[in-house]
């Protein structure tokens, strides 16, 4: 007997979309086939609708510990199995920073038993905390954050030799945040000069320029080419550095490139409207950079999208230029903002299944997780490609209560989400106990 048996479901996996059952069985995928018969204690009748393998979502800052004020991974992990997110990496810029072994199952610790969705969490990178990295054992983090651009605290990197030695030293994938700082603050003292405090939110992609994004990044792909090392290069934004990447399969490649959710939907038209809101970091550019971003995602030069979900609260971001922290909420709809955008004809849905599952578990080596695969945890997701709905603030689940996407009207719900074969998302609210694990690698 299954536990849980999806039966007449468009399966998109690996390329394909295929109408069959699953059957999930103490928390893994049975069987799966065009007709299942055995009993199950609970059946799905997923006509019409699609089932993926949940959403993987590499960068994402639920800001616990000591930024609780903000959010915490019970709240935005809640936010996540509710936008058809199964499993998620957390970065390190949180209080204290992650910088050591400790401070990572520490956080650990934090989501065991708290999580609705699997997790991993980065080890941070700083100028003073080489010996950290070298004694880092693979199976205990997804990856190495480097902030090669302005960050808080102690964890930006900008002494040359400390990163020549990370990424010489580096036993893991490297992923790095690529601006260059001091071109952005002579930009920023610029603006200053010329508006004092009140900085229109419409120069933000000037002030943290395409030539900053380019110079950083162009950087850390030098290094990674010098010392083989494998590099992840995090939230491009500019139509000039997707010729800094290669297309094709990720399997294979060296230096990889991931775009975010909101670069491909959001474009510096929309200042004007939103303003703090969607100040972020990197910046968000032109209508043609966005365009340059999706088809690269098509050619396969961006290997992941992911979200960089990054709270603040609204008291925060409603403050003038250089008082409004960046960042923004985005797990909730990050996924169907992807399927609105495939009925709009910007991307296959087969695309978007590779992207933010299928490449997320090869690059980082997970564990049975990131495709429809008999043995494989059921991390799934079932949507409704053809269900409009209107996004509104009182059904958001995040701890700091606001959206960028507030009054957009998507194409595309998330009708159920599956964590290591439990509903945790039935379509209308949190169903359940948190279920969700630590992520586990196949590394050697």
């Amino acid at each position: 007997m299954f536990d849980l048996l999806i039966v007449n479901a468009r399966v998109v996996n690996e390329g394909t979309i295929r109408e069959l059952d699953v059957g999930i069985l103490d928390g893994r995928i049975d069987a799966i086939a065009p007709s299942l018969s055995r009993d199950a204690r609970k059946v799905i009748d997923a006509r019409g609708r699609y089932l993926l393998p949940g959403m993987i979502d590499d960068q994402v800052h639920f800001r616990e510990p000591g930024l609780t004020h903000k959010a915490d991974m019970a709240t935005e992990s809640a936010a996540a199995v509710a936008g058809g997110i199964t499993t998620y990496m957390e970065m390190p810029n949180v209080k204290p920073p992650t910088l050591d072994s400790q401070a990572l199952e520490n956080k650990y610790a934090l989501a065991r038993g708290r999580s609705h969705a699997n997790y991993a969490f980065y080890h941070g990178a700083s100028n003073d905390n080489l010996e950290a990295i070298k004694a880092l054992d693979p199976a205990t983090t997804c990856g190495i954050k480097i902030f090669m651009g302005a960050s808080t605290g102690n964890m930006l990197v900008d002494a040359p030799q400390t990163l020549e030695d990370i990424f010489a030293n580096a036993k893991i994938p490297v992923i790095t945040h690529c601006e260059d700082t001091p071109m952005i603050q002579e930009s920023e003292r610029q603006a200053r000069e010329r508006f004092g405090e009140q900085v229109p939110f419409s120069l933000h992609g000037e002030i943290r320029s395409r030539e900053a994004c380019y110079k950083s990044s162009s950087m850390a792909i030098e290094l990674a080419r010098k010392h083989g090392t494998r590099l992840h290069v995090l939230h491009l934004t500019t139509a000039e550095e997707m010729a800094l990447f290669e297309p094709g399969p990720v399997d294979g490649k060296l230096i990889t490139a991931e775009a975010c959710v909101h670069h491909l939907w959001f474009c510096d038209e929309d200042y004007e409207r939103l303003g703090s809101w969607i100040k972020c970091n990197p910046a968000i550019k032109t209508a043609a950079d966005r365009q340059a971003i999706r088809e690269a995602v098509n050619d396969g030069r961006i290997d992941i999208v992911a979200t960089d979900h990054a709270p603040h609260t609204l008291e925060e971001k409603n403050n003038s230029y250089f008082n409004a922290p960046s960042g923004m909420p985005l797990v909730q709809h990050a996924l169907s903002s992807l399927l609105d955008q495939v009925n709009a004809g910007h991307f296959e849905l087969t695309t978007i299944v590779e992207k933010t599952s299928h490449n997320v578990a090869r690059r980082f080596e997970l564990e049975n997780r990131g495709f429809v695969r008999e043995g494989y945890m059921a991390d799934l997701v079932l949507v409704d490609l053809e269900k409009r709905f209107t996004v509104t603030r009182d059904a958001l689940l995040y701890k700091c209560g606001w959206s960028p996407f507030e009054n957009t009207a998507l194409r595309g719900s998330i009708d159920t989400t599956i964590v290591n074969g439990v509903i945790a998302w039935d379509g209308d609210s949190i169903a359940g106990a948190p279920s969700g694990e630590r992520v586990t690698y196949r590394r050697r």
